[in-house]
């Protein structure tokens, strides 16, 4: 059976006339005679009584007539979805992400993918920097965002795309004698004690202690965390003060201010992270409005 000949079945089932039916299908009448015959024997039932005027369906024609709409009707569901599917516009992605990400760019980017592709699974998973380039290797994540440099990311199999810049600012308890300053001399945090996440977590670290270097000391870390607002709450706790992206000041956390560096600075870069060999058309979507997003915010 093919679909050629529901079709001529539906035809002459809703027009309850062959000649009518054949008009409809640009067919001559006699073929089409002959292949709902032809179809009758296949299925060894008779779907017409055709000795009733007007024709009429038989009791196994009527239920054939409900059955076969619901074939078409899942083709054209399966063509939909296939379709769709084609454009990125159904599946799944799971994006790795991290807190100074969510606390930057992720909700713009939301903003504009959810409603361009509603029927997208957005998977977010956090995930501290060491763990997202392993987790992208073996397939737990689709994509992930990155502070650069970081050199897990000079694999050959990855592909990165720098988004966004942003400089340090200090974060410290409320009450501490440096509040009072508008901009902070990096130099006037030597002998502070430090709340910093450890390097082989974030790698991106290592360049906040040489900045630090470069000034004339080395950070005495008293406590290491790993997510922001665990430093934060340690910062707000009176434990040390802290150096951070500049979109940690979005998280409002009672006992902390934030401080601008006077002079030298660093700038942080944030890059979007992904398979080579991934060729899903959610994914390049997903960039693409990454990308549109970290232009029409940061340049």
């Amino acid at each position: 059976m093919e679909l050629r000949h529901l079709r001529y079945f539906i035809a002459v089932a809703e027009e309850l006339n062959f000649s009518r039916a054949a008009e409809r299908l640009h067919i001559a009448q006699p073929p089409l005679s002959q292949q709902i015959q032809a179809l009758e024997a296949e299925l060894g039932l008779q779907l017409f009584e055709r000795k009733k005027r007007p024709l009429q369906l038989t009791t196994a024609g009527q239920v054939f007539l409900a059955e076969a709409h619901l074939v078409f009707s899942q083709l054209e569901q399966a063509i939909t979805s296939a379709q769709k599917v084609s454009r990125g516009e159904i599946g799944r992605l799971v994006v790795g992400t991290n807190s100074s990400f969510a606390n930057s760019v992720l909700p713009d980017i939301l903003q504009v993918f959810r409603p361009l592709f509603p029927e997208v699974i957005l998977v977010l998973r956090e995930v501290n920097s060491s763990q997202q380039v392993n987790q992208l290797r073996d397939r737990q994540i689709d994509i992930a965002f990155e502070s650069l440099p970081n050199p897990n990311c000079h694999d050959t199999a990855l592909s990165f795309l720098p988004i966004l810049q942003e400089p340090l600012i200090i974060a410290l308890p409320e009450t501490h004698p440096l509040a009072a300053q508008t901009e902070i001399p990096l130099k006037a945090l030597a002998e502070e004690p430090f709340v910093l996440p450890p390097t082989d977590l974030v790698p991106s670290y290592s360049q906040i202690i040489n900045l630090c270097q470069q000034v004339g000391f080395s950070p005495k870390v008293v406590q290491e965390a790993t997510w922001m607002v665990t430093v934060l709450g340690l910062v707000a706790g009176g434990v040390g003060v802290t150096l951070l992206p500049a979109n940690a000041q979005n998280l409002q956390r009672t006992g902390v201010v934030y401080r601008p560096i006077q002079g030298q600075n660093l700038t942080l870069q944030l890059a979007v992270v992904w398979r080579r060999d991934d060729s899903s058309v959610i994914l390049r979507e997903f960039l693409e409005v990454t990308k549109t997003v970290a232009q029409q915010k940061f340049n």
